[in-house]
C-alpha cells in the first residue's frame, strides 16, 4: 500500500512539474513579442474597465439599486471579475479546445502518456488576462476601504471563499463546454451565456434580474452560491453562518463537469482532419 501511495505521489509531483514546464514555455514565447503583449495586456484592462464605467455612471443617476449601494455593487463586481479572469488564464485551453476537436489535434494529445486534461490545460495562458486581475485587486480594496461593513475575519474569510469558489464554478463551466465539443464538432456558443453571460451580468448581486433567474442561478448553474447568498452575508444582511461557506457547494459543479469529460473521451473519434 505504502508502494502505491509513493507511485501516486510521484505522479501528482511529476504532473505539477509538467504543468509548470508548459507555462515556463507559454511566458517565454509570449515574451518574445514584448509590445505585442503589453498592448494586449493593456486591450484586456481597457475592455473590462468599460464595464466599471457603466455601473460608475449607472449611480451617478442612481443613489441605489434595489437596495444597494455604489460601493456594495462594487464589491459583488470586483469579486466576480477576479474569479472569472483567474479561470480563463489556467483554464484557456479547455475554452479553445472545441478547435482542437475539429482540426484533428486532439488524437495527438491521445497518444502522450500524460494526463489529458493537464496537457489541454498546459495548450494555453491568457497571462494578459492579470490586468482584469489587477482591475479587480484594485477596486476591491477601494469597495473595502470605504464600505460600512464592519469586517471581521469571517466575513474576510467568506470574501476569499467566494473568490475560490467562483473560479472554480467558471473553470467547471468551461470543463462542460469543452466536453460537450466531443459529441458536437461545431461547438456550442450558448454555452457562453453561462461564462462571459455570468461575468458581464454578474457586476450586480443577482437578485435584482428577479426570482426566477435567482432560482436558476441557485439550483442549475450555482452561481448565486458563489455571488449572491455569501454577499449577503458580507454585507450583514443575513446572519446565518453557513451563507459564507456555500461556494464549497458550488465547487462540486466539477463533479458533473469531469464526468462529462469522461465519458467524452470514451466515446471520442476523430474528426478525420
Amino acid at each position: 500500500m505504502n508502494h502505491e501511495n509513493q507511485i501516486e505521489q510521484n505522479k501528482r509531483t511529476g504532473a505539477l512539474r509538467l504543468y509548470r514546464r508548459y507555462l515556463s514555455i507559454l511566458f517565454r514565447s509570449k515574451m518574445q513579442y514584448k509590445k505585442s503583449f503589453f498592448m494586449l495586456f493593456v486591450g484586456s484592462f481597457l475592455a473590462s474597465f468599460t464595464i466599471f464605467l457603466s455601473v460608475y455612471f449607472m449611480f451617478r443617476r442612481f443613489p441605489q439599486v434595489k437596495g444597494y449601494t455604489f460601493q456594495e455593487v462594487l464589491l459583488c463586481y470586483s469579486i466576480v471579475l477576479m474569479s472569472f479572469s483567474l479561470a480563463e488564464i489556467w483554464a484557456r485551453g479547455l475554452e479553445a479546445f472545441p478547435g482542437m476537436v475539429r482540426r484533428g489535434e486532439f488524437d495527438r494529445v491521445m497518444l502522450r502518456p500524460r494526463s489529458l486534461l493537464l496537457q489541454i490545460l498546459g495548450t494555453q495562458c491568457d497571462i494578459e488576462r492579470f490586468s482584469r486581475v489587477l482591475q479587480a485587486l484594485v477596486i476591491l480594496l477601494y469597495a473595502v476601504r470605504t464600505s460600512s461593513i464592519p469586517w471581521t475575519p469571517l466575513k474576510i474569510a467568506a470574501v476569499f471563499f467566494m473568490l475560490t469558489g467562483g473560479c472554480v464554478l467558471f473553470s467547471g463551466i468551461f470543463l462542460i463546454q469543452a466536453a460537450m465539443s466531443f459529441f458536437f464538432l461545431d461547438g456550442l456558443e450558448f454555452t457562453n451565456i453561462f461564462t462571459f453571460g455570468l461575468n458581464e451580468h454578474g457586476k450586480y448581486p443577482v437578485d435584482i434580474y428577479g426570482k426566477g433567474v435567482l432560482w436558476v442561478l441557485t439550483y442549475i448553474i450555482p452561481f448565486a452560491l458563489v455571488q449572491y447568498y455569501p454577499l449577503l452575508y458580507v454585507l450583514g444582511r443575513r446572519q446565518e453562518l453557513w451563507y459564507a461557506f456555500l461556494p464549497f457547494a458550488a465547487a462540486l459543479f466539477l463533479i458533473p463537469g469531469y464526468l462529462l469529460w469522461r465519458v467524452g473521451v470514451r466515446h471520442y473519434k476523430s474528426s478525420g482532419s
